[in-house]
């Protein structure tokens, strides 16, 4: 381990890393999660009083006078405040979500809108969105996503893994289904739904509020795998369900609840579809959204509410795998089915199986739908998303004008347009209602201590997206520069957008401290269509790490002087921490260092429908998981590495970097590891998160030999 760390009391007061780190990413104090009243009058959102203020508030917009409202502040309310209270299954589903904020994380409404169901401490609390009235209502266990009916008599919530239902007077709290074994639970999505399908939901209401349906996930057939705190050794390790790739995954089943205690089963070949990966109710019925275990095959079923039969509305297939998008499938209110389809090099939006987008146009989200209206996002250039309308009548529309990355909500004739923007780099938020001004929801997000200069560029044969960060000291004519490469470079994101993110700062950051930084989007990163993302099926290591080799290069020549090529490291997270290892571990002639953060080293050791889209079965395909394994490659280490992980870590687990370390150890190859007690997929804590950087930045400059 190495042992010359930056001291504490040395970093500066005003540094960006301390920043991020207090205000979880410049994102406490921004408006977060809206959501529309019946009549398009009331918005409601989250928002924090401040921009290093972590607890959440529940806030009301009127689109009339442009006044806000405070409704649910968790400190009057006297819970909230830290996670220490916080139930299992909402720890989860924060860390499933990546959320850092305490209070109000999230909320669901009736139809009208009038009621607002949060669960805070664990408690279930309704507020009333037009008296302002907030209650904290009784229930018989701790609280988990907590959601009226459409006509708001009713709430329906997960405790102790039974799906309960109150009355909105706090009355009659009784069971729905309740599990019939520990390991069994009603209403609360598995590990592969919330991390890899976009599905954080498991139950959902009928729109007369007489029914529900619902989830039921059995664990027992997955793999107990132990996560243990080595700085606590008297603490039991905590035992998760983890689907191992070629492993069982837990048995889903679907089932329709009525009130009165009657449950009927939802049927469909489950044997040939084991994924459940979206579900609804909506005026057309219930619906469910089902999908092989191959990924190659996708069912659209709408769902008999009498008797639980199904019927297919809609089958996708890809000889690789069906690509899932947020939002989809989802009906119009004349019963049209939104979803979408890969034609040719596009994936296009379709209504009843035709694609009403152009070539060219790759959807990219729904974000919901208003009467026969779409409301949805799509690039036409990778680095911009934009928020577009479909109707019959006027086509698709672009709604959204200046470069960036967009998306909103839209009911009643209210839209609410979110922007993150060149000229907004911690995001806007407006109102537009018909007939009334424009209003704009007060963000109090801090300005970042720094400023991002990003170039962007376009590089090879291929396009490339890159941005380039220099120092802001550097003229023309300055020597040639170490380089940091910066990417993540992997299916789930992308790192270069013409919308400023935190990463972009943090890329700055590093460039201020001498580095010429590039970050790449190479090929297997979302928005340049169905080809581009697919070309990593089988391989998920080759293209990814040939574009960034490419990308370097096609710099180089570009600026001609600017890079020295002898002095090269990588840094990245997750995906990207992968490729920084793989980086230094098969091309020692292109980087000379590499930091990498939560990489996932042994691909058999990822979930099921994340690693098998990509690599396929393991039993039927090993050469793919062994090419893509970076532990036969640690005999030929010969570049400085820092492995970092957070041994809490429960979506890439601590084995990863274990692994790795002990192969490296056993081949005499030296290396450093970081572990970080506490810590899960995403560093939260602030005083791990500020230093962090910084003990980044001392590791690259010992191991690229650069003065201070």
């Amino acid at each position: 381990m190495p042992t010359d760390s930056v001291p504490a009391d040395s970093l500066p007061t005003d540094s960006l890393p301390r920043q991020l780190a207090r205000t979880r990413r410049l994102t406490l104090g921004a408006p977060a999660q809206p959501a529309i009243g019946a009549d398009g009058r009331t918005v409601l959102f989250l928002r924090s009083r401040g921009g290093d203020d972590p607890v959440t508030c529940l806030w009301a917009l009127d689109t009339d006078s442009g006044e806000e409202r405070l409704l649910a502040d968790p400190a009057a309310l006297g819970a909230g405040r830290s996670d220490a209270e916080l139930p299992e299954a909402e720890r989860i589903r924060r860390e499933r979500a990546r959320v850092h904020a305490h209070g109000i994380t999230a909320y669901a409404t009736d139809a009208a809108g009038r009621l607002a169901a949060f669960a805070l401490g664990g408690g279930l609390w309704l507020a009333d969105t037009a008296t302002g009235e907030v209650r904290r209502l009784p229930t018989a266990t701790e609280v988990y996503d907590p959601r009226p009916d459409p006509t708001g008599r009713r709430i329906a919530y997960v405790g102790g893994g039974a799906l309960r239902v109150v009355d909105t007077d706090g009355g009659a709290d009784r069971a729905l289904a309740e599990p019939e074994h520990a390991e069994v639970r009603y209403g609360v999505p598995e590990h592969v739904a919330a991390e890899s399908m976009h599905r954080h939901r498991a139950h959902w209401w009928s729109p007369d509020g007489t029914r529900l349906l619902a989830a039921r996930v059995d664990e027992r057939p997955l793999r107990r795998l132990h996560l243990a705190d080595p700085a606590d050794p008297a603490r039991a390790p905590r035992v998760i369900r983890y689907p191992l790739a070629g492993t069982d995954n837990a048995e889903v089943t679907l089932w329709l609840l009525g009130l009165d205690g009657g449950r009927t089963e939802v049927r469909w070949d489950r044997a040939g579809y084991e994924y459940l990966t979206a579900a609804g109710w909506d005026a057309h019925g219930p619906y469910a959204a089902v999908q092989s275990r191959d990924q190659r095959t996708l069912l659209t079923l709408a769902v008999d509410p009498t008797d639980g039969a199904t019927r297919v509305l809609a089958e996708r297939r890809d000889e690789h795998w069906v690509e899932l998008l947020p939002g989809l499938p989802v009906r119009t209110a004349a019963g049209a089915l939104v979803d979408c389809a890969d034609r040719g090099d596009t994936r296009h939006l379709t209504v009843d199986g035709e694609p009403v987008t152009p070539p060219g146009l790759q959807i990219r989200s729904v974000v919901g739908t208003d009467g026969g209206q779409v409301l949805f996002t799509a690039s036409d250039e990778p680095t911009e998303t934009h928020l577009w309308s479909w109707d019959q009548a006027s086509g698709a529309v672009r709604l959204s004008r200046e470069p960036g990355v967009h998306t909103g909500a839209r009911r009643d004739g209210t839209l609410v347009h979110l922007a993150r923007t060149p000229g907004a780099p911690t995001g806007r938020t407006t109102v537009h209602r018909d007939g009334r001004p424009v209003r704009t929801l007060a963000s109090h997000t801090e300005t970042p201590v720094l400023t991002a200069r990003p170039e962007p560029l376009r590089l090879g044969p291929r396009e490339l997206r890159a941005t380039l960060f220099l120092p802001a000291a550097h003229r023309p004519g300055d020597g040639p520069l170490p380089v940091l490469l910066d990417p993540y470079g992997g299916p789930a994101m992308q790192k270069v957008t013409a919308a400023p993110h935190w990463w972009d700062l943090t890329s700055q950051w590093f460039a201020d401290q001498g580095f010429a930084v590039l970050a790449v989007d190479g090929r297997g990163t979302p928005g340049r269509g169905p080809r581009w993302e697919k070309t990593v099926h089988a391989d998920v290591a080759g293209p990814a790490l040939a574009d960034q080799v490419e990308a370097l290069h096609a710099t180089a020549a570009q600026r001609p002087g600017l890079l020295d090529l002898d002095r090269v490291a990588v840094r990245g997270w997750s995906y990207g921490g992968f490729l920084a290892a793989l980086a230094v571990l098969r091309r020692p002639d292109v980087f000379h260092a590499a930091v990498a953060g939560a990489a996932p080293t042994d691909h058999r050791l990822y979930d099921t429908h994340w690693k098998e889209r990509f690599l396929g079965h393991p039993d039927e395909h090993p050469e793919r998981y062994d090419a893509a394994s970076l532990l036969p490659d640690a005999p030929g280490l010969r570049r400085p590495l820092l492995l970092i992980q957070g041994l809490a870590d429960d979506n890439v687990l601590p084995a990863h970097t274990l692994r790795l370390s002990a192969a490296l150890l056993a081949a005499g190859r030296p290396h450093e590891v970081l572990p970080l007690v506490g810590t899960g997929h995403s560093p939260s804590d602030e005083a791990v998160a500020e230093h962090l950087l910084h003990h980044e930045l001392d590791f690259l400059r010992r191991s690229l030999e650069l003065g201070r």
